[in-house]
């Protein structure tokens, strides 16, 4: 533990992401994509990169008429790798709330491991990172046509700053009606990880290469 603590006071360095624009919460976000996304239908708004800055659970539940709190809990669950009921799955699960290519939980528990690991042995590592799509098979396969390959989210890169759990996320596609299903995912599973790291949760930045309003978009 002491040798933790030293690590981490002798880590220097500067973090770019203070020049995006911040967020309190994750309704604060929710809110501006939904704005600058208004046009709808296959309206892109191209490399979105933000922060928020508070991504503990309890601010990051986001609820919406497509997303009550129920339906949140369940695909958190689910993209966890955690068990859920038939019940539960019967009552939530909806073709329009993600389908193939926002189910992440194939290895997952793995996957988390895996970075809990890494922090544990180097605190001050790069290679934390949480791959979404192809658990099973290479990249050399991709397929465009593939819903199950295609994943929104790409990666989830874990790092320690400042005392802190801190994240980024790298998403290929956001719909902005699906950020709360994402972002309630994303900030259990770092509050998951930062307590058996010990450490508390901090800033976590979203970085989306395609944002759209709604799964009306073209091959989105």
């Amino acid at each position: 533990m002491l040798r933790f603590a030293r690590v981490l006071r002798s880590s220097a360095g500067k973090n770019l992401n203070t020049s995006f624009p911040r967020f309190r919460t994750a309704s604060e976000m929710y809110s501006h994509i939904r704005s600058i996304t208004a046009e709808g239908g296959d309206y892109t708004v191209r490399n979105f990169v933000g922060v928020i800055e508070d991504i503990s659970v309890k601010s990051s539940v986001v609820e919406t008429e497509l997303f009550p709190r129920g339906a949140l809990e369940f695909y958190t669950k689910k993209n966890m790798g955690w068990p859920y009921t038939a019940e539960e799955s019967n009552q939530w699960l909806l073709p329009e709330r993600g389908g193939e290519q926002g189910d992440y939980r194939d290895g997952m528990q793995e996957k988390i491991a895996n970075v809990i690991a890494c922090l544990k042995a180097e605190p001050r590592s790069k290679r934390a990172i949480i791959p979404i799509p192809f658990p099973s098979e290479g990249s050399k396969t991709v397929d465009w046509t593939n819903q199950g390959q295609t994943k929104c989210c790409r990666e989830l890169h874990l790092y320690i700053e400042d005392n802190h759990l801190k994240c980024t996320g790298i998403l290929r596609m956001q719909n902005a009606s699906i950020f709360p299903k994402n972002i309630h995912f994303f900030a259990t599973l770092l509050d998951h990880v930062g307590q058996e790291l010990k450490l508390p949760v901090g800033e976590y930045t979203h970085w989306i290469t395609n944002l759209c309003h709604d799964r009306s978009a073209i091959s989105c």
